[in-house]
């Protein structure tokens, strides 16, 4: 039997969004021409910066974000069956303006990373996808762009895959590569955006042969001599003697996957040394986060692998962005609840820099900016009339994004690669 075609993103949203729909086309007030804004009123407890991410994958689902036959019979299942609601669903196509920050780009509290221009009926669909997207890729960007930095130039390879929904998996992947990181262990990860793949193998594979030396004979005959061999699954040291004395001092790489790894991988760096295989490296997994990458600095470790903490945000699954309404034909509006007040208007937004290149200051303001010598622009256009500005490849505009993400993070202040909690690197003023 063969299985069921996947479903619109149109459906990935919440039903409160479809019954504000429903009574705006009841009233009229669905045509009204309406800006939301998507910030962040704080960073997470003690980040210093965060990283947008996403953006990409929101484009790509909005160019499907529509209502065919098997959504609207989905509705209808669930008890939404206004004739008004189905009739617009069915003829639904985003034709609106999107602007926003480049992907890649750091923001801070009020950043305007995301604008939606578009009638409140079209506008208002995207809330939950917008927020899902983005919300998910920069906790998992601002997690990994902290590990690269912990790494100080040394390799780290994402492979959380088995660690988070296999969708997310995905999308980790991609953020991760945006941030710096050298390749994935996921596949479609590698299909869908370019990311460099890798993969060796697990203890189990080691555990199905008779002894060590049989597995990784067999492993070096399909990978050759560059692979990388887990050698802790008995005895480490002797796991390092055996993997030699199979490869040779060619070896590429081991890795290691259990216990001090900084004692280990000291013990492995002077065993490898004295067995004349100089050149090969050692790769260190085994829960990392960017604290435990940090605490290794000083070890004789030449990659990481990650999988757990990065995949969940290291500590931050979620970096609180919000869709608000912001303007409403013309007229600012903004909500004045206690704590989350929002401020009217369509935002502009510049990051102020020294003379020197580094970034001084996030100037986010509803009344257009004066540009100031140094000040760079932050908001661009994503898409116009419903059709994306960008028309490069999944993959090329991955690498545009994180080419953009190294070239800004060279003009952060030094205390943004802090790991101690403290406030914004950058402090957002109204101008």
């Amino acid at each position: 039997m063969p299985s069921p075609s996947p479903l619109s993103p149109a459906l990935l949203t919440d039903r409160y969004e479809l019954t504000m729909l429903a009574a705006a086309l009841a009233d009229g007030t669905a045509d009204r021409d309406c800006v939301f804004e998507v910030f962040a009123r704080r960073l997470p407890h003690g980040r210093r910066y965060g990283v947008l991410a996403g953006t990409g994958r929101l484009l790509e689902a909005l160019a499907d974000f529509r209502f065919g036959d098997a959504e609207l019979d989905s509705l209808r299942a669930q008890g939404l069956d206004d004739p008004s609601l189905l009739d617009h669903l069915a003829g639904f196509r985003f034709t609106g303006d999107v602007d926003g920050y480049a992907e890649g780009d750091f923001y801070f509290p009020g950043s305007p990373v995301l604008t939606v221009r578009a009638p409140f009926g079209q506008a208002v669909l995207l809330e939950t996808l917008a927020l899902s997207v983005l919300n998910h890729d920069s906790a998992i960007a601002a997690a990994g762009a902290r590990m690269v930095g912990a790494a100080c130039g040394r390799p780290c390879i994402e492979m959380g895959s088995r660690r988070t929904h296999e969708e997310a998996a995905v999308a980790a992947a991609r953020a991760a590569a945006l941030v710096g990181f050298a390749a994935t262990s996921n596949l479609a990860a590698g299909a869908r955006y370019g990311v460099p793949t890798t993969g060796t193998s697990a203890h189990a594979f080691t555990l199905l042969h008779d002894d060590e030396a049989a597995a990784f004979r067999a492993q070096l005959d399909t990978l050759g001599v560059d692979t990388t061999l887990l050698v802790d699954t008995y005895d480490t040291e002797q796991g390092i003697r055996t993997a030699v004395e199979v490869a040779g001092p060619g070896l590429g790489a081991v890795r290691l996957d259990s216990g001090d790894l900084t004692v280990q991988a000291t013990r492995a760096r002077e065993l490898l040394d004295s067995l004349g295989a100089t050149k090969t490296k050692v790769i260190v997994t085994s829960d990392l986060d960017e604290y435990a990458i940090a605490a290794l600095a000083a070890a004789p470790v030449d990659g990481y692998g990650v999988g757990t903490s990065l995949v969940t945000g290291s500590g931050a699954p979620t970096v609180g962005m919000v869709y608000k309404l912001v303007e409403r034909d013309g007229v600012p509006v903004a909500k004045n609840s206690e704590g989350k007040r929002s401020v009217g208007g369509r935002k502009h937004a510049v990051r102020r820099h020294d003379a020197a290149g580094t970034a001084t200051a996030e100037v986010v303001s509803a009344a257009p900016i004066t540009a100031a010598e140094h000040d760079r622009e932050l908001i661009v256009p994503l898409v116009r009339g419903g059709e994306p500005v960008d028309r490069r490849t999944p993959a090329e505009a991955l690498v545009a994004a994180r080419e953009l993400h190294e070239r800004v993070r060279a003009t952060l202040p030094a205390e943004a690669w802090s790991l101690m909690r403290g406030e914004p690197v950058l402090e957002t003023l109204d101008s």
